[in-house]
């Protein structure tokens, strides 16, 4: 019988070139050798691939199957956004990072890809925005849909978003067509980037880079959330952010600076004065 390692070693030389692809795969290896009810799993979504893209298509594919749309359709689909915009792959693999970096549940690069939904949904969101730019909006409207099925997370696919965005738990995260989330974002489970009543056009916050947003929060209306800004748990934001300030409350006001130079990679919620003045 041939051992999880022995399978690595023979995919290797592909992977060389890619350091976070090859640790993944030693990380599969890893999981074949001490869970053998998982191998076909594994084999399947990893270490049958050659690329990192190849694997996150093909997970987030999977998650998405229905008899309405199957996952073969959906992972054909990625394939052609990464070949029109090579730069989505980049952004799997910031989004990657930012989960192991940011996330102290995560304690190697494979389990985003093998089991995180708010990493599954946003690499959907990438391919729903690619859907929905080049006029296909009628299959990005599904996928948005499916997601929202599948993973309790509505984003629609026209907001932009960033790279190196972590999503924590990501249940209930409201996402609107006008949104704006920069790079290097943090938000847990509950966030809404939403509207305020019926208004048509640009209507959603624009979120700047390196902003922290705790669990619950709304952002509501086309305000601005200053670079580098804390926004607490269950806060309701109303009026713009300053940059480097947290916020707090019902309505959100000012209740000091942001604690550190960037909130969104430390993830300190904690707005009881220990670093406030930072």
């Amino acid at each position: 019988m041939v051992s999880g390692s022995q399978r690595l070693e023979r995919k290797l030389p592909i992977a060389t070139c890619d350091p976070v692809w090859q640790r993944i795969r030693e990380e599969a290896g890893e999981i074949l050798e001490r869970e053998p009810a998982l191998a076909a799993f594994v084999l399947e979504t990893v270490l049958n691939h050659d690329t990192l893209e190849e694997a996150v298509s093909f997970r987030v594919a999977s998650r998405l199957d229905h008899n309405a749309l199957g996952s073969q359709f959906i992972a054909h689909e990625f394939r052609e956004a990464l070949k029109d915009q090579p730069g989505i792959g980049e952004a799997f693999r910031a989004d990657l990072a930012a989960v192991y970096e940011r996330d102290p549940a995560c304690h190697r690069y494979i389990e985003p890809l093998l089991y995180f939904k708010g990493f599954h949904a946003l690499q959907a969101y990438r391919l729903g925005h690619w859907l929905w730019t080049t006029g296909r909006q009628d299959y990005a409207a599904y996928l948005q849909s499916r997601v929202s099925s599948a993973f309790s997370i509505d984003i629609h696919p026209g907001a932009r978003i960033g790279r190196g965005i972590f999503i924590d738990h990501a249940h209930s995260i409201v996402i609107g067509e006008t949104a704006v989330v920069e790079d290097a974002v943090s938000m847990l489970h509950d966030v809404t980037l939403g509207g305020t009543g019926k208004e048509s056009g640009d209507r959603h916050p624009k979120v700047r880079f390196g902003v922290l947003i705790g669990a619950g929060a709304k952002i509501l209306g086309n305000i601005e959330v200053g670079a580098c800004s804390r926004v607490a748990a269950g806060s309701v934001v109303l009026k713009d952010v300053p940059p480097k300030s947290t916020v707090a409350g019902v309505p959100a006001k000012v209740v000091g600076k942001a604690g550190c130079s960037e909130p969104a990679l430390s993830m300190d919620q904690m707005i009881d004065g220990r670093g406030d003045n930072g």
